[in-house]
């Protein structure tokens, strides 16, 4: 029995989508943004709209609260790295930075100046991609990158000079530069990685968070006693991160890789620097006595 033409072409098209149908259903779920993806264009995909392992939120509070941290987590976290730098630094900010006793060496002002500026951009930047207003968040980003590898070398000349100007006043603690030293390295490797990953956005929005994040040590240790304890500032860094892997737990039901290495990295580096700040090892202060002179 022949079947006509028309006959023929209409079997054929149920028969196609049919057999895409089956395929969908086979199709594997998504991996909640664990890979980088190739993108549509330097980030024309907006952060809160990137695909994660849930096609929706669900009902209820639950999954209003899912859906709120979507939207406006990182955006929220922009604001509170911001809160953070302002406490820490705003305590005592007159009589310690802009009316201080003793002139103070001119690449401090310079390191505040460039430090504000980056939180501040962070703001503006994570603001910008929760309105989608994707163009002028990459116009932007090239403004960030310069700025970004201009952070780790002033902050670690910064460092140093003011070593210098703390040591034709007195005895100074050599072995605390690793606290400088480590803060610079850890800004500079995830911004560094951010940077590359520009392209897949789950990745970028969570390093540019733990970058941003390993600036807030100095802040941190200015905070009051009863808030944040003597060497106890990298908790405040950490604890920041961490609401990182919170919101990806509620939302995703995972902790994106960026995180699950990411933190155990930061952590080691901290743990190292306070190691050779607090103990003093007589290999670190030679190695900085042959370096510094």
């Amino acid at each position: 029995m022949r079947l006509d033409s028309g006959r023929a072409m209409r079997f054929q098209e149920f028969f196609n989508a049919f057999s895409g149908a089956f395929q969908d259903l086979r199709a594997p779920p998504g991996d909640g943004g664990d890979r980088p993806r190739p993108a549509r264009g330097y980030m024309n995909t907006p952060f809160h709209d990137a695909p994660t392992r849930h096609e929706g939120f669900g009902g209820g509070a639950a999954g209003m609260l899912r859906k709120a941290l979507d939207r406006w987590f990182y955006f929220g976290m922009a604001w509170l790295v911001l809160l953070v730098v302002a406490y820490g630094f705003g305590r005592g900010l007159g009589g310690r930075l802009l009316h201080p006793a003793v002139p103070l060496p001119w690449i401090l002002h310079v390191h505040a100046l460039v430090f504000s500026g980056w939180v501040l951009l962070f703001l503006v930047q994570s603001g910008l991609v929760r309105r989608h207003q994707v163009r002028l968040h990459r116009r932007l980003g090239m403004l960030g990158a310069g700025l970004g590898a201009a952070l780790p070398l002033l902050g670690v000349a910064t460092a140093l000079v003011m070593r210098q100007w703390h040591a034709s006043r007195g005895p100074v603690n050599d072995a605390f530069l690793a606290v400088s030293f480590n803060d610079m390295l850890t800004f500079a490797v995830t911004f560094g990685l951010a940077l590359h990953w520009r392209r897949q956005p789950e990745f970028h929005r969570r390093l540019m968070l733990i970058a941003s994040c390993a600036l807030t040590v100095a802040a941190f240790a200015r905070f009051p006693r009863t808030l944040v304890p003597a060497n106890a500032w990298y908790a405040g860094v950490d604890l920041l991160i961490a609401l990182g892997l919170l919101r990806d737990l509620v939302v995703e039901g995972r902790v994106h890789r960026a995180y699950r290495i990411g933190l155990p990295g930061v952590m080691a580096g901290q743990a190292l620097a306070l190691y050779l700040a607090l103990a003093a090892p007589e290999g670190w202060l030679a190695l900085l006595r042959a370096c510094l002179g």
